[in-house]
């Protein structure tokens, strides 16, 4: 859990500096540094998602996780929960629904991807934390971008950061078994994706429900486990 929580404190500590210093940050140079991250989220998800083999097991799983999704209204949640956060500590400083915004996209950003996933593993079932230091000096800048435009939402992303990667890594010895390498590569191409359709977010091109696409992660887990047993010439 140390991994995980260096992880929390750095998300909290970064969005803390971006909002005492985005007075100082120019409105048009936070356009454009978001929209550079935006195009390295891309890349990010782009070089994750173009490792796989066989993209229909990628395309599967979308599938069956954006079904699952809906049906849990994940989105729908994720929002409710940032509303009630912003209840509890706007007053009047918060422009309407930057809240709700810098929480979602912050949460999303910092929980999808296979550094979350593999770096939660890693902690789990080695003890060792290299993956989501990494993580943590990524998400520093990235939560001091997001909080200068966005605001204190991105700060209360570390609840679900730290709740989410320490259930990955308090399961991690049960799913040990299952963690072959073409299993890895699945769930991490899937997830590339996913992150590829944030990075399309974040500039703006098209509002994409990455939120309702999460459980596609998981279910790539069964689908690809599922390939190797019945059709293992398929991956």
């Amino acid at each position: 859990m140390f991994g995980t929580i260096v992880n929390t404190l750095a998300i909290i500590v970064g969005a803390g500096l971006g909002i005492v210093f985005r007075k100082g940050i120019p409105e048009k140079s936070k356009t454009t540094i978001m929209q550079g991250i935006g195009m390295a989220v891309i890349l990010v998800g782009l070089k994750m998602a173009i490792k796989v083999n066989n993209e229909l097991i990628v395309i599967i799983s979308l599938a069956i996780g954006a079904l699952i999704g809906e049906m849990m209204r994940i989105d729908f949640h994720l929002n409710s929960l940032a509303q009630n956060l912003e209840k509890m500590v706007s007053k009047g400083e918060v422009k309407e629904g930057n809240f709700v915004k810098g929480f979602v996209s912050a949460s999303l950003i910092f929980c999808v991807g296979a550094m979350a996933i593999m770096g939660s593993l890693e902690g789990g079932l080695t003890n060792t934390y290299k993956i989501l230091y990494v993580k943590s000096s990524l998400d520093f800048i990235t939560s001091i971008i997001l909080s200068s435009s966005l605001g204190i939402g991105v700060a209360f992303s570390a609840l679900p950061v730290f709740l989410y990667q320490g259930a990955i890594t308090l399961m991690a010895a049960g799913i040990k078994p299952f963690l072959t390498d073409t299993i890895t590569l699945y769930m991490t191409g899937t997830g590339g994706l996913l992150i590829l359709g944030i990075g399309i977010n974040i500039l703006g091109i098209k509002e994409i429900n990455v939120a309702n696409l999460l459980p596609a992660i998981f279910v790539a887990i069964l689908v690809t486990m599922g390939a190797v047993a019945f059709f293992p010439g398929f991956v």
